[in-house]
C-alpha cells in the first residue's frame, strides 16, 4: 500500500446530450458538493456521468447508447476537468452518433486520444453507492458478484476484461457442450477448458486478495480512526463462499488452474445437462456478517442493512485511497434521507476523513443543513444545475 495519497477534485464538469442535459458547463468549487431538487430533475444523471470516469458501465450499468439525450442526435460527451497535484487534467468520453451502427467509446485525456479508460485511472477514481444496491444483502449471489467486481475494478483496472474474457469463454464451452462431440470437438473444448482455469483462477485470486486487503482494513479501522463511527456505521466481516474461492485460498496459481480445468473435465455431462458450467467464480457469493451483532447482514433490519453497506462502501473508498495513492472521487446518490440527523452527522464525517471529493444528492436540501458554509450546494432542474439560493 502507498502512503500520502494525493488529492483529486472535479473543478468542471461538461456534458453535451447525457441524459437530461443537453448542455451543461458546471464550474465546480467545493470539496463536498451537494445536488438538491424534485425526484426526476436529473441530480442522479449527473453522478451516473462522473461514474463513467471509471473502467466499467457507470452506475447504472447503462447500454451506452441509453445514456444519449432522447431529443439528441444519438451521441453524448462527458468532460472534466480535475485539479491533481501536478496540475489540471482534462478527461472526456463519450460516443459519437452512429446511424444504427453499434456504438464505440471514445476517451480523451486533455484533448488527445486515449486507447481505453485505463489510462484514466493514473488520474482519478471513483465508487459510489446508489438505491439500486440497497437489496445488496438479501438479494441473489449475482448482485454481491458485481458488488465485488466493482470493488476489484476500483483498484485493478485490468480486472474487468478478464471477468468478460472468463464470460465468453464460458459460453463457448456452454455451446460446445450442447453438440455431440467428435475427436476434433474435444480438442476444442480440451483448449477452451485450459483457457477457462487460468482466467476463472486470476479473477478468483484478484476477488481472494481484494477481500483479504478489505477485511485487514476493516480490522486496523477498529483499534484506531474509524471506531468513533462504528455505532453508526458498523464494521463488516466478509468472506468468499464457492467452490473456486476454497480452492484459490488453499492452492498455488497454477495448482489450481490444474485442479479446475479437472474438475471442468469431469463435470461435462452435468454441465451439458444443466446447460451452463456449474463450479467456478461465477456461482461464488460474498457473505456478509455484521461485525459487532455477529448475524448475517440478510437477516438485519433495513436500517442496519443500509448502514452496513454504507460502511463497506466507505471501506471500499479508504481502501482504493490505500491502493492506489489517490482518493477517490465519492458518489452517493439520495443517501441522507434514509438516515436520522446523528446518523447523517457520523456520515458527513467519516466523509471528511476521506480526503476526496464527495457527490451528495438528495430531494430535501434540509438533510445537508449541516454542511452549509463547508460544501457547494447546488439546485438541479430538467437540463440544468445551478447555485442553491
Amino acid at each position: 500500500m502507498r502512503d500520502a495519497p494525493a488529492r483529486r477534485a472535479v473543478t468542471r464538469l461538461a456534458l453535451a446530450d447525457f441524459r437530461s442535459y443537453a448542455k451543461l458547463d458546471l464550474a465546480v468549487t467545493g470539496q463536498t458538493v451537494v445536488l438538491t431538487g424534485d425526484n426526476g430533475a436529473g441530480k442522479t444523471n449527473a453522478l451516473e456521468a462522473l461514474s463513467l470516469l471509471t473502467p466499467g458501465r457507470g452506475l447504472r450499468r447503462a447500454e451506452l447508447a441509453h445514456c444519449a439525450r432522447n431529443e439528441g442526435a444519438g451521441g453524448f460527451a462527458v468532460s472534466v476537468e480535475i485539479e491533481t497535484p501536478s496540475g489540471h487534467v482534462q478527461l472526456g468520453t463519450g460516443i459519437e452518433p452512429q446511424n444504427g451502427a453499434a456504438a464505440s467509446r471514445k476517451y480523451r485525456i486533455d484533448r488527445e486520444p486515449a486507447a481505453s479508460i485505463r489510462a484514466f485511472c493514473e488520474h482519478i477514481r471513483v465508487v459510489w453507492l446508489t438505491p439500486a444496491m440497497d437489496g445488496l444483502f438479501s438479494g441473489p449471489a449475482g448482485e454481491r458478484r458485481r458488488f465485488l467486481d466493482r470493488m476489484v475494478l476500483s483498484i485493478d483496472a485490468d480486472h474487468g476484461a478478464r471477468v468478460n474474457a472468463l464470460e465468453r469463454a464460458l459460453r463457448g464451452r456452454n455451446r460446445l457442450l450442447e453438440d455431440r462431440l467428435d475427436h476434433a470437438g474435444r480438442i476444442w473444448l480440451d483448449s477452451i477448458e485450459r483457457e477457462i482455469a487460468e482466467l476463472a483462477i486470476a479473477v478468483a485470486a484478484a476477488r481472494f486478495e481484494t477481500v483479504a486487503k478489505l477485511i485487514a482494513l476493516i480490522a486496523q479501522g477498529q483499534g484506531g480512526e474509524q471506531s468513533a463511527g462504528d455505532a453508526q456505521f458498523p464494521f463488516a466481516e466478509l468472506k468468499l463462499e464457492g467452490e473456486i474461492d476454497a480452492l484459490v485460498e488453499t492452492r498455488p496459481a497454477l495448482e489450481a488452474e490444474d485442479v479446475y480445468r479437472r474438475i471442468l473435465h469431469d463435470n461435462r455431462a452435468r454441465d451439458a445437462a444443466a446447460g451452463r458450467t456449474l463450479v467456478g467464480p461465477q456461482s461464488s457469493d460474498l457473505s456478509v456478517r455484521h461485525g459487532v451483532k455477529q448475524a448475517p447482514a440478510a437477516q438485519l433490519s433495513t436500517g442496519e442493512q443500509k448502514a452496513l453497506l454504507v460502511g463497506l462502501v466507505l471501506a471500499q473508498a479508504r481502501l482504493v485511497k490505500a491502493m492506489s495513492g489517490i482518493a477517490p472521487l465519492v458518489l452517493l446518490d439520495e443517501i441522507a434521507a434514509h438516515f436520522d440527523p446523528a446518523r447523517r452527522a457520523a456520515l458527513y464525517d467519516r466523509l471528511g476523513a476521506l480526503g476526496g471529493q464527495v457527490w451528495l444528492t438528495g430531494a430535501d436540501p434540509s438533510a445537508f443543513a449541516s454542511l452549509s458554509g463547508r460544501s457547494q450546494m447546488l439546485n438541479v432542474t430538467p437540463g440544468a444545475i445551478s447555485a442553491l439560493d
